[in-house]
């Protein structure tokens, strides 16, 4: 749980989700999918590896990432554990939702009644249905983002109800390997980037902000359908930081 993984996973993520987006709509738009490939595949390659890079220099900076060595490398140190497994899952799910199901599916009453529900219970769900109204959009991007809330509120309630096994797990690995930023300090920069995304994607101050050209692209449509799952990962990293401060976590 440092904040270099943190970082890393972070990016890799949110390149993987935007070049699958990015695929999706070249083939929606009836690009061949071999002319496609080739090029969104070098861009999510170039832009994952700059950002891990830059990760990486920040680790080593800090003098606590140390390269594995062959003998310390084991098979399930390359295992994700159960939150890891569930978020990729419901993001993929978001993902497929966004790009198969929501353009052309967005008016079914399912939807529909699931976007009310989203409406009622997250206040950002307004803020980008007017969003959406300035801008004359719609496409299935309300429906993806109440299907991405929907998704994060189950993420929550399972991770939440293993947060102090989480929390004993990061005390072990501190033991081991201590944090770069300080135990405190990482927890007070979580809980600020919380913060700031519940104020930016669970109020809806973000949705106001992006331009109607940011909006309908590819960056608004991978802050609707990825913003509210990486907001529930950021929020469940910060309680699991701040829990692990404790003499018994």
């Amino acid at each position: 749980m440092g904040a270099a993984r943190l970082l890393a996973k972070g990016w890799i993520v949110f390149c993987v989700y935007a070049g699958a987006l990015a695929f999706g709509r070249a083939l929606a738009s009836g690009v061949p999918w071999t002319t496609a490939a080739g090029p969104i595949l070098v861009c999510v390659l170039l832009f994952g590896a700059m950002g891990v890079l830059f990760i990486s220099g920040y680790g080593l900076s800090a003098g606590h990432l140390r390269p594995p060595l062959p003998t310390a490398l084991k098979p399930a140190g390359f295992v994700p554990g159960f939150n890891e497994i569930v978020f990729v899952v419901f993001a993929v799910v978001v993902c497929c939702i966004q790009i198969f199901y929501a353009p052309a599916d967005h008016a079914a009453a399912a939807a529909v009644a699931l976007e009310s529900a989203m409406r009622f219970a997250i206040f950002g769900q307004s803020a980008l249905e007017n969003a959406l109204a300035q801008c004359s959009l719609d496409g299935g991007r309300l429906f993806t983002s109440a299907a991405s809330w929907l998704l994060t509120v189950i993420f929550l309630g399972s991770a939440l109800s293993r947060i102090r096994l989480a929390a004993g797990i990061v005390r072990l690995e501190r033991k081991r390997r201590p944090e770069a930023l300080g135990a405190q300090p990482l927890a007070f920069a979580l809980g600020l980037v919380s913060v700031a995304g519940i104020q930016l994607l669970y109020v809806g101050t973000g949705y106001a902000l992006l331009p109607c050209r940011a909006l309908g692209g590819l960056w608004g449509d991978v802050v609707m359908g990825l913003g509210p799952l990486m907001l529930g990962y950021v929020v469940m990293a910060a309680l699991v930081a701040l829990l692990a401060l404790g003499s018994e976590a």
